[in-house]
């Protein structure tokens, strides 16, 4: 068994918004669809030795039941999201035999509201985030307070989750990453990778799968594969506005997908990188079931 007792990753849809087209291309590898919902893909992570572990959490069962009231109505007219209860966290954890309370520990890319909207509905859950995504949201004089505060949705943080900053006393390098560091209390091998750019602390999540394969959940740090898989680097035009529209550091964010575009290059027989909203990568995700 892979250390820390890690014993099966599911990539999950907790959310999908309107469709977008596939840009001439041929479909990636496990994918036949040239238009797909712009998905939420969040992994669940079931371990022996920390119970179940969620990496972002997509869109909640209030969401779904109060989207206006709950994500705002102009992004809501923008997302147009599916607003389908059976794609929430909650109910796929149920429909694989668990009860919420096994969701011990939710590990968050960042703090946006298409991220976190699961928050309520695992109350008890220890919530990880990177100490500079804490601290933009918990302190008045930090730097994007207020940009972080305007994503971090009043709805999914009214129930004073139990936000924890990742530890940072013993921060390490991942593959030629700095500042990468493991959530506290957890025992498998799952780090905090930091991809700035997007937000004041936007982090990748990465663990190792059932075959001590990594897998790099990337969240926001791009959108669209042709970011990362092509020679010459596209963005989707559906999804761009949303890139520029939110991030923090233009500068970083590109820097940040060209060393993951290294990444993915230089390390591809060990590593699966992959974004929170590219549809065709979920379809690949879910075909080859890391």
């Amino acid at each position: 068994m892979p250390p820390g007792g890690l014993v099966r990753i599911h990539h999950l849809n907790c959310g999908s918004f309107r469709g977008i087209p596939l840009l001439g291309e041929e479909p990636p590898a496990g994918a036949v669809n040239r238009e797909r919902a712009v998905a939420c893909h969040c992994l669940l992570i079931e371990t022996d030795s920390d119970g179940l572990i969620l990496a972002d959490t997509g869109l909640g069962t209030a969401d779904l039941q109060h989207p206006d009231r709950s994500l705002g109505a102009d992004w809501v007219a923008y997302a147009q999201p599916a607003l389908n209860p059976e794609e929430s966290a909650l109910r796929q954890v149920v429909r694989l035999g668990y009860a919420p309370q096994d969701v011990r520990h939710i590990v968050l890319t960042h703090l946006h509201r298409d991220h976190t909207g699961g928050l309520p509905d695992f109350p008890h859950a220890q919530v990880h985030v990177h100490p500079d995504e804490y601290r933009a949201v918990t302190d008045p004089t930090a730097a994007h307070h207020r940009h972080s505060l305007d994503r971090f949705m009043p709805a999914h943080r009214a129930h004073n989750p139990l936000l924890t900053p990742a530890p940072m006393a013993d921060r390490t390098k991942w593959f030629g990453f700095p500042g990468v560091t493991r959530p506290q209390g957890l025992a498998c091998e799952l780090l905090l990778v930091p991809l700035p750019g997007r937000s004041a602390g936007h982090s990748g999540v990465a663990v190792r799968d059932g075959h001590g394969r990594w897998l790099l959940h990337a969240g926001d740090a791009y959108m669209y594969h042709g970011e990362l898989e092509h020679t010459l680097p596209f963005s989707h035009p559906a999804l761009e506005p949303v890139q520029q529209g939110a991030q923090t550091d233009v500068a970083a964010r590109d820097a940040t997908r060209d060393r993951l575009r290294s990444l993915r290059r230089d390390h591809a027989d060990e590593i699966t990188v992959f974004s929170a909203h590219d549809p065709w990568e979920l379809a690949r995700s879910t075909a080859s079931k890391g």
